[in-house]
């Protein structure tokens, strides 16, 4: 694997060197093949494509991965060592039921997911400030239904981990709900503006998430039965 990769970066290097338009790419010109290569390997894989082709999708993911590296490397800022041996370090450190410090295994792993979820949270808890916001590294450019399901999840256990009830813009608590209810969020009826539309949809994308359920790609699966129905009707 390790002949395949050099090889791989040697590629790219190449073509940076000697392709006009590869040459020509920079960070900011790569992020909108970055969102679709991420999207296109998100349909991939929620389509249930074959192997080859989400194989191939992960093979453009890492070409953008590969080409930022190789910018990064001309401005001797960073390279795809560097960006592994990085992660490397942020695994072993996040993972404290898994590996010592030294980065070798431990005895024993814990089986509960709850489990290691606190470990991951204590050990990030050690990297950061306490009192850093509950969404803090949360990209804003998310989809909206991603961003309001991530921002719930990251808040319940921000108030967990400080022992602190969120503020009165955020969340509250239900000793008999079955999820976080959302302050003066109107549940039901139809809405008068937007505000009250967002509130509906903070809500459901609350309930959502506290069953287990996706809300961003439930939607988008529901609107692509309707337009293979429509595609069909009209065919």
């Amino acid at each position: 694997m390790s002949e395949q990769v050099d090889r791989l970066v040697q590629i790219i290097t190449q073509l940076r060197e000697h392709c006009a338009w590869t040459a020509a790419l920079t960070h900011q010109s790569l992020i909108q093949y970055l969102l679709e290569e991420s999207y296109e390997l998100t349909e991939a894989i929620e389509t249930d494509a074959p192997d080859a082709e989400v194989k191939a999708e992960l093979g453009d993911i890492l070409l953008q991965v590969l080409l930022h590296a190789s910018i990064g490397a001309e401005r001797r800022a960073f390279d795809f060592d560097s960006v592994a041996a990085f992660l490397s370090a942020k695994m072993v450190r996040r993972n404290t039921h898994i590996f010592h410090p030294d980065g070798s295994l431990k005895d024993s792993f814990p089986e509960s997911i709850a489990e290691i979820i606190e470990s991951w949270d204590r050990a990030k808890r050690a990297e950061k400030p306490l009192n850093e916001s509950a969404v803090a590294g949360l990209p804003k450019n998310l989809p909206a239904l991603l961003y309001a399901q991530s921002f719930l999840a990251r808040s319940e256990r921000h108030a967990a981990i400080t022992d602190a009830a969120p503020n009165a813009d955020a969340i509250q608590g239900g000793e008999n709900a079955d999820s976080l209810v959302l302050q003066g969020a109107p549940v039901a009826g139809i809405p008068h503006n937007e505000q009250e539309l967002g509130e509906q949809l903070l809500a459901l994308c609350d309930v959502a998430r506290s069953h287990g359920l996706d809300a961003e790609r439930a939607l988008r699966n529901v609107v692509y039965q309707h337009l293979a129905r429509a595609e069909g009707e009209n065919a």
